[in-house]
């Protein structure tokens, strides 16, 4: 089907209505947008308290009020025009624009679809005064406060079909007020009011950014976040990253502000991205609200019509800055840390399949003895005893006796309260009381019960210790390597044999000597020291695998902490391996003194914490 010819015109200067209405394309493409520009106009006005009240998803109405500055009436016309503002004047002035508006067109795109007025009042004037319709219509004077009301009325009545590309009211309302939700974000120190149809549906106080995060956000992401307060140079990031274990299934809990401005810029997304790679592999996304501050000269803003892309000066420092300060506050989630860890992920986040990860749990088949992983533990327990429970609990109060060696054999006593307080610094995950099912190890450290998933610790530890070797090889330092006194051989294809033949570089780089006996063949002569006690044809076949999809050099960059997870999950103690209680303790010291201990390779926590008073509820004790 041929498209018609169009008919031949003159070159033709557009009328200025014609202009606006196609500039209104760009900044007008939905309600939101308007909220946006009038909040940001607020905003620069100096603005400390805004209501927005919205009609009909805001397409009826969007009355915006705020107690900023607020506009002289010989201003009021010029503040409809196009390409008037007051916040750049020069080249210099856009260069280093500080402001979030700063093109002057957005209240003349607005008034080109929309019935606009605009009332205002300065400090010094007796009373407001009104503008309506266009920078062509009449200033009038008006009632009201110090500040400005915009009231947008009727968004695309004069073009239906602009209209027709509109969806439901209650899509367009919560376009709108997730646009107020990221600003209210981004200025705690301004409070703001959002209203839909007559009703009050959000009101956020003047506060810190940690109470309205909280209030935003909601109690998941409170309960399980880390600060961030980092500088170089001209370049500070602050705000709040969350927890692995508090990830989601979308990207829908992200907010990154570059001077107060809200972007979503792929290249901190990325940067912001690689920092949790070492604690949240797979399909899941982390939540946070960071801030970046730096010199307006250093960052372009008008590289996008709605302002929410930037570019960057000096683009790889800002990556690293941002990559090292996340990296640095993730690398602190161990016990040492935190009191206590979030609890795990809500019913309705978890996929309902089984993940192959969690199937660990599931096996029978038992690690070899887990003594030959763990360094004997300085915290020996008395009166061990054989099967589910590790430990009499009477003999468990001489282990906080004043002046007891805990070396020594304690006699059986009924249990009392301890007399000596437990420090939370030395010990905070506490000691072993017992195992549970083969999967869980039970420790009472000075707040409570803890509960710790011994595959997933055991795994995250492996993990960082193949991690640090790896990194040191790279260095210049030799990788520990076991030799096998007898080399593992397996049936091998042609594929496996080819990459086997091809990669030696690469798999001695992992610390693997995987060499071809045969055209059907392989031996495995070696493995990394801390991997020798897996079953040796496993990571073989897991390394082979991944270095034949991805090639070499990927494997050693790109995907090399999903391959070391792969390996530390192999190699950790499964589910249904009875431990001793030194071996236990052994694992709660080295979680202690592990980065990222408080979750596994795949974001899941690696303990929870039972406070005592959540103990009392569930009896009721106090009640």
């Amino acid at each position: 089907m041929n498209a018609p010819v169009p008919a031949h015109r003159p070159i033709q200067a557009l009328p200025d209505q014609l202009i606006s209405q196609i500039a209104a394309g760009e900044v007008v493409e939905r309600p939101s947008a308007v909220v946006k520009e009038l909040l940001e106009n607020a905003l620069d006005a100096g603005a400390t308290q805004i209501t927005v009240r919205l009609e009909e998803g805001g397409v009826k109405r969007i009355a915006i009020t705020d107690n900023g500055r607020g506009i002289a009436p010989e201003q009021l016309p010029l503040a409809l025009a196009r390409h008037a503002t007051s916040k750049i004047a020069s080249l210099t002035d856009l260069e280093n624009v500080s402001t979030l508006g700063f093109r002057g067109e957005a209240l003349a795109s607005i008034a080109a679809v929309a019935a606009v007025s605009v009332t205002s009042r300065t400090a010094d004037a007796p009373h407001a005064w009104e503008i309506v319709g266009s920078h062509q219509g009449t200033v009038a004077p008006s009632s009201g406060a110090c500040g400005t009301t915009i009231d947008v009325q009727d968004l695309y009545f004069n073009t239906p079909a602009r209209r027709k590309f509109l969806k439901s009211e209650q899509t367009e309302y919560g376009h709108c007020a997730e646009v107020v939700r990221r600003i209210a974000l981004a200025r705690p120190d301004v409070s703001f009011s959002l209203t839909h149809n007559g009703r009050t549906i959000d009101h956020w106080n003047v506060s810190e950014l940690a109470r309205r995060s909280a209030h935003i956000l909601g109690s998941d992401f409170a309960e399980a976040r880390l600060p961030i307060d980092e500088s170089a140079g001209p370049l500070r990031l602050h705000g709040y990253t969350g927890l692995p274990t508090a990830s989601k299934a979308r990207a829908d809990g992200q907010f990154f502000y570059v001077n107060g401005r809200f972007v979503r810029d792929k290249l901190l997304v990325h940067a912001v991205r690689a920092a949790y790679q070492d604690v949240l592999h797979g399909d899941r996304f982390p939540s946070y609200v960071l801030a970046l501050d730096l010199d307006p000269a250093l960052v372009d803003v008008n590289v996008h019509p709605s302002k929410i892309e930037v570019r960057f000066r000096d683009s790889r420092a800002v990556h690293q800055f941002v990559f090292h300060a996340v990296q640095r506050a993730l690398a602190l989630t161990s016990a040492t840390n935190f009191g206590s860890a979030p609890a795990p992920l809500p019913a309705a986040e978890v996929a309902s399949g089984m993940p192959s990860w969690r199937r660990e749990h599931e096996q029978t088949s038992f690690g070899s003895q887990l003594s030959a992983t763990f360094s004997p533990s300085p915290y020996p327990l008395p009166g061990r005893q054989e099967g589910g429970v590790a430990q009499r609990t009477d003999s468990y109060g001489a282990l906080f006796a004043p002046d007891s060696a805990p070396a020594a054999q304690q006699p059986m006593a009924p249990y009392t309260a301890p007399t000596h307080t437990m420090s939370s610094d030395e010990y905070p995950l506490g000691f072993a009381l017992a195992q549970l099912h083969g999967i869980y190890i039970l420790a009472q450290n000075t707040k409570g019960l803890v509960l710790v998933d011994m595959h997933a610790a055991h795994e995250r530890i492996l993990y960082e210790q193949i991690k640090n070797a790896l990194d040191a090889r790279i260095d210049g330092h030799d990788m520990q390597v076991q030799s096998l006194l007898i080399p593992v051989t397996f049936f091998a294809d042609a594929i496996e044999v080819g990459t086997a033949q091809e990669n030696q570089e690469t798999l001695k780089a992992l610390g693997f000597d995987i060499a071809a006996l045969s055209p059907t063949t392989l031996a495995v002569r070696s493995v990394p020291t801390l991997l020798k006690n897996a079953d040796a044809q496993t990571l073989a076949r897991d390394v082979l695998r991944d270095v034949r999809e991805y090639g070499g050099s990927r494997v050693l960059v790109e995907r090399r902490n999903e391959l070391l997870g792969t390996l530390a999950c192999h190699t950790a103690v499964r589910a249904n391996r009875i431990l001793s209680v030194p071996e236990m303790n052994a694992l709660l010291r080295q979680m202690e003194s592990t980065e990222r201990a408080d979750q596994c390779n795949h974001g899941r926590p690696t303990w929870v914490q039972l406070e005592i008073s959540a103990l009392d509820k569930l009896f009721l004790r106090g009640q």
